[in-house]
C-alpha cells in the first residue's frame, strides 16, 4: 500500500470501523426489539395480571398469617412465594449441602427419614447465591430475580420453538399460554420450574436448529436443575440417532451432544449417592422423607378412580387441587395427539411423552401434578396454532380472562390450598 493510500482521509462512504460496528449493534438491537419485544410484553402483561390476583387473594384471605413461614406462611403475602420448596432452596444457597440418610427416631409409617437438602438439585440455589453476592440482594430477592428472568427466557424459548412450527402469531400465543397454564403460579416464586423450562425449551430449539453442542450444554445444565431432565436427555439422544441415520450433521457433533447431555444429572446423583455412602441414596431419600417413589402409576390410578366418585381415601388427598390435577392429567394425552398430528420434530415428542410418563408413574402429592407437568411446553403448540386463528380482540379476551383466573387455579390453590 502506498503512502498516498495510507494518508488518504476517510470519505463519507468509508466511516471508521468503530462507528460501523456501533451501527450494526444498534441495528441488531432494534431488530431484536421488534422481533422479541411483543413476546416479552405478552408474557409479562398476562403473568403480571395473574400474579396481582394471586397476591390479592393471599392478602384478602389472610390464611398465610396463621401458618409457619416454612410451610406457606409469613409476615407478608409475598413471603409465601419462598416457602415449602423455596425454603429448602434458600437453605442450600446459604449453607450448601450435607447429604445424609437420617432416620426419624421411632418412625414406622410413610415418612421414616429426616428431610435433607440433597433432594433438591443445585443449579437454581447456585444462581440464587451468585445473584445475591453480585447484587447485594437477600436470598429471597435473588431467588425471585432468577425465577422472573428465567420465566421470560422460557417465554422466548417457547416462542422460538412454536414460531418454527407455526409462525410468529402462534409463537406469541404460546408465550401467553406459558403465563396462564395450570401450575404457572410457581414461575414467579422461589421454585426452579422457570429455570428448568427455559433450559428445556432452548435445548429443544437448539436440536431443531441443529446446534448440537449448544443443545448438549443446555441439557447438561437442565440435569443440574431437576431429575425429570432424564426425559430431555433421552429426547436429545433420539434426535441425535435420527441425525446420524440421515447423515445430516456429520458424526462428531451429535455424538458430543449425547456425551455431554447426561453429565449434569448423573454427576449430581453420583455425588449425592457417594456422600451418603449408598448407591441408591437419592431414591431412598425421596421415598423415606417425601414419599416420592416409582410405583408404576398405582397412585395415579388410585386418584383417577377415587376422585370421580367422591372418595378421598388416597395419599395426600386435597379436593380442589386434585380436581385441577386430574383435568391437567387427562388433557395431556389429548394435546399430545394433536401435537403428533402436526408431525413435530422427534425431540419434542420424546421429551413430552417421557416427561409425562415420569410424573404419572411416581407416587407423590397428586395436587402438585399441575406444577410437575408445567414444563411440557410442546403441548402449547397445537393450542397456539388453533388459537392464532382468532382475532386480536378474541385472543385478548381469552388469554386475559385466563390470566386473571390463574391467580386462583395456578397460584392460590397450589400454595395455600395444597402443599406445593
Amino acid at each position: 500500500m502506498s503512502t498516498v493510500e495510507l494518508s488518504r482521509p476517510l470519505s463519507d462512504h468509508e466511516p471508521p470501523e468503530v462507528p460501523r460496528r456501533s451501527r450494526e449493534f444498534r441495528h441488531r438491537l432494534r431488530w431484536a426489539a421488534v422481533r422479541y419485544g411483543p413476546v416479552l410484553l405478552t408474557y409479562g402483561v398476562l403473568k403480571l395480571a395473574g400474579f396481582a390476583v394471586f397476591m390479592y387473594l393471599l392478602d384478602s384471605a389472610g390464611d398465610f398469617r396463621k401458618k409457619n413461614p416454612r410451610f406457606g406462611g409469613g409476615e407478608h403475602a409475598w413471603d409465601v412465594l419462598a416457602s415449602w420448596d423455596g425454603w429448602w432452596y434458600q437453605q442450600i444457597a446459604e449453607h450448601g449441602y450435607d447429604p445424609a440418610l437420617e432416620p426419624v427416631p421411632g418412625a414406622t409409617g410413610l415418612i421414616t427419614l429426616e428431610g435433607n437438602s440433597a433432594a433438591f438439585f443445585p443449579l437454581y440455589p447456585a444462581l440464587m447465591r451468585l445473584v445475591s453476592e453480585c447484587t447485594g440482594l437477600g436470598l429471597f430477592g435473588a431467588g425471585m430475580t432468577v425465577s422472573v428472568i428465567a420465566s421470560f427466557v422460557a417465554a422466548l424459548g417457547i416462542y422460538a420453538v412454536t414460531r418454527r412450527l407455526g409462525g410468529h402469531r402462534a409463537g406469541l400465543v404460546a408465550a401467553g399460554l406459558w403465563a396462564v397454564w395450570p401450575g404457572s403460579g410457581t414461575e414467579w416464586s422461589g421454585y426452579s420450574e422457570s429455570l428448568y423450562t427455559a433450559l428445556a425449551a432452548w435445548a429443544c430449539y437448539a436440536v431443531m436448529s441443529r446446534r448440537w453442542l449448544t443443545a448438549g450444554l443446555l441439557t447438561c445444565a437442565a440435569g443440574l436443575c431437576r431429575p425429570t431432565a432424564a426425559a430431555l436427555i433421552a429426547a436429545l439422544a433420539v434426535a441425535a440417532l435420527l441425525s446420524l441415520r440421515r447423515r445430516a450433521d456429520g458424526v462428531l457433533r451429535p455424538l458430543a451432544a449425547v456425551a455431554i447431555a447426561p453429565l449434569g444429572l448423573f454427576g449430581y446423583l453420583a455425588w449425592v449417592n457417594y456422600r451418603m455412602g449408598d448407591i441408591n441414596g437419592y431414591s431412598k431419600l425421596q421415598d423415606g422423607a417425601w414419599a416420592h417413589k416409582f410405583d408404576g402409576g398405582a397412585h395415579t390410578f388410585k386418584v383417577l378412580t377415587s376422585l370421580p366418585v367422591g372418595h378421598f381415601d388416597y395419599l395426600f388427598a386435597r379436593a380442589f387441587e386434585d380436581v385441577i390435577g386430574v383435568c391437567v392429567v387427562l388433557a395431556v394425552p389429548v394435546l399430545t395427539v394433536l401435537l403428533l398430528r402436526l408431525r413435530p420434530p422427534a425431540v419434542l415428542v420424546v421429551y413430552t411423552v417421557l416427561s409425562y410418563l415420569m410424573v404419572m408413574t411416581t407416587q407423590q402429592i397428586f395436587g402438585n401434578v399441575s406444577r410437575y407437568l408445567l414444563p411440557l411446553f410442546p403441548l402449547f403448540v397445537p393450542l397456539a396454532l388453533a388459537m392464532s386463528r382468532l382475532g386480536w380482540p378474541s385472543l385478548a379476551t381469552v388469554l386475559g380472562t385466563a390470566a386473571l383466573a390463574s391467580g386462583s387455579y395456578a397460584g392460590y390453590v397450589l400454595f395455600e390450598l395444597g402443599v406445593p
